[in-house]
């Protein structure tokens, strides 16, 4: 952007600052919050060569913004294309200033980068580690202090936008608010400088990769669109029984409403079309979700039913199987079908889902010594009543069965370090809770003969499991160890319910969507409620954390292999240039 261009936008914001009091409050700054501005002016790009590369976001009838303010500032030509190009301006200052640096293509290193001065509040002088800029005129402040804000309120501009995030704040919603082209904008400038910064696919064959190029659809195309039917996406569709199948259509409905596993195959984390496997379970699940999120009338999975019987011959055949066998079956095949493991761990759809570490200690009670083990867990299967002894036919609860879940337990054997017999205890705990968290009640006792406990188990809407971890059943907890209580809350989402006998019994199941309940029995879908849900009989509860934890990515192994190869071209070219600099300096 040329000198002349920079002071348009100067001159275009300032235009509307006509209240002495702030120039009182900025001019003090005035010499620092220009560098600042034309920095950053100076490093936005030509707006018409952005323009041209900005994705399409604006196609049919879909409004710019929620924000009934930024929707009318964005209908007028002119303040759209104002806004438009200081926007760009800000949001590709911070990104070129942020952006690492990328090696040339051939010919010496590139010269460091000059310093560039850090921005300041124009009220408190304070550094901005996060600069948020108005939209109308020239002023940089602070979020945490209030001070953008207290300027948008007392000159009465309407937005303020944070560079290092691109999102806009509207001051009479008093929120950040959504625009349709504002985030085309900015993930077009964004795309860009990734575009730059990584010119090549992989570095042995220096091949360069694909600009993105914004499809904007030609005149068969749009008429194709117009013709297509509309789907609902809603994802509430009942499943066709196909011969003692409903143990299956339970399972499924649970993975359907699981919102992990549905954003996982929802975003083509594994789209099928591209899968050269024959018999994938992976390619199943990414059929399934496709044909549940597009139509209304009940699906037979009948390709899903196959593939599995072909997997896990245990399970095949159209007799009655149990719902909990079946779940475990399934996620091991989706497991196997996937990819992504690591040498540390794996990272499939189904550990990051499902898997949890349960831990086992031994303690002696003669010398106190104790011995643990930690073993991965992909859900938890609970008794009714304690052992050796009929559970109350009347009531039981979850938490009671938590409760001697991990209660100590009595085992006779010999100690590994002082060798005596005395008696020694087992107890059980959680090391490590998984995002979602199933629940079994062993209902079913297989003994001399087959028999089903119909005891009623409470359990609750919301769970918290902080008192069954391994931390707070240490000989000493300290509650502050163990963190905010938030990050331990679950909230159910649904239940697998078992009607009948062992041998001629019937699954179906309550699940949960956005706020919504919904009973599934088979091909049949009906609106239910939360208070449905806790009255029945649960065979199986699901719960999914209410607060996520974000741990460090875990890098699949053929990524970490490009990496590996990439570093050693670059430590090849290294020692090259080396070689080629002393033989000059001989010279």
């Amino acid at each position: 952007m040329s000198e002349a261009d920079a002071m348009d936008i100067d001159d275009s914001a300032s235009s509307s600052n006509s209240s002495s009091h702030a120039m009182e409050r900025t001019s003090s700054n005035s010499g620092k919050s220009l560098d600042f501005k034309m920095t950053i002016a100076n490093a936005a790009e030509d707006p018409a060569e952005t323009s041209s590369r900005t994705i399409s976001s604006e196609a049919g009838d879909e409004p710019y913004s929620h924000c009934d303010h930024l929707a009318v500032l964005l209908s007028d030509p002119d303040a759209k294309a104002r806004t438009l190009k200081k926007y760009q301006a800000l949001v590709s200052w911070y990104a070129r200033l942020h952006a690492p640096s990328a090696l040339p293509e051939s010919g010496p290193r590139p010269a460091k980068r000059r310093k560039t001065d850090v921005p300041e509040c124009d009220t408190c002088q304070k550094t901005l580690q996060r600069p948020f800029v108005c939209l109308s005129c020239n002023y940089g402040g602070c979020w945490k202090q209030g001070h953008i804000t207290d300027h948008l309120q007392d000159l009465q501009h309407d937005f303020c936008v944070d560079v290092t995030s691109g999102a806009v704040f509207c001051r009479s919603c008093d929120d950040f608010v959504y625009g349709s082209v504002l985030e085309s904008t900015y993930s077009s400038i964004t795309l860009k400088l990734e575009e730059k910064e990584t010119r090549f696919q992989e570095s042995k064959s220096r091949k360069r990769r694909h600009t993105f190029e914004p499809w904007i659809p030609n005149a068969s195309e749009s008429a194709i669109i117009q013709k297509s039917e509309k789907v609902s996406c809603r994802g509430r569709r009942g499943l066709l029984n196909l011969g003692a199948t409903c143990y299956l259509n339970v399972i499924l409905q649970t993975f359907i409403c699981n919102p992990l596993m549905r954003n996982h195959f929802l975003s083509d984390k594994h789209p099928h079309k591209l899968c050269k496997n024959t018999n994938c379970m992976c390619c199943e699940m990414d059929k399934l979700f496709t044909e549940i999120y597009s139509g209304t009338q009940p699906y037979g999975p009948a390709s899903f039913l196959t593939t599995m019987w072909k997997a896990a011959n245990e399970i095949s055949g159209y007799q009655q199987q149990d719902a909990h066998e079946f779940l475990i079956a399934v996620l091991n095949q989706i497991h196997t079908s996937s990819r992504g493991s690591t040498s540390i761990s794996c990272v499939c759809v189904v550990h990051s889902t499902f898997a949890g570490q349960l831990q086992s200690d031994v303690r002696c009670k003669n010398c106190g010594n104790v011995t643990s083990s930690v073993d991965l867990m992909l859900d938890i299967s609970l008794d009714l009543g304690a052992k050796g002894q009929k559970p109350d036919n009347n009531e039981e609860t979850l938490a009671g069965c938590l409760r001697r879940f991990t209660h100590p337990e009595s085992l006779d054997l010999k100690c590994s370090k002082c060798n005596s017999s005395n008696e020694t205890t087992k107890r059980l705990s959680i090391r490590k809770l998984p995002p979602v968290l199933s629940f079994t009640f062993k209902r079913f006792k297989h003994d001399s003969t087959a028999t089903k406990m119909d005891t009623y188990v409470r359990f609750p809407a919301t769970l918290n499991m902080a008192p069954y971890t391994a931390m707070a059943s240490g000989t000493d907890p300290d509650p502050a160890r163990l963190g905010p209580s938030a990050l331990y809350e679950y909230e159910l989402f649904a239940v697998v319910i078992h009607e009948g006998q062992v041998n001629s019994g019937h699954y179906t199941n309550f699940a949960r969507f956005g706020d919504h309940w919904y009973h599934f029995d088979d091909d049949k879908v009906t609106p239910s409620t939360l208070r449905e849900c806790l009255k029945s009989r649960a065979y199986m509860c699901v719960y999914v954390k209410r607060h996520l934890d974000y741990k460090e990515h875990e890098t699949p192994s053929y990524i970490l292999k490009q990496q590996q190869a990439a570093e050693k071209e670059r430590l090849k070219a290294e020692e090259k240039q080396t070689k080629e600099l002393a033989a000059l300096a001989g010279l």
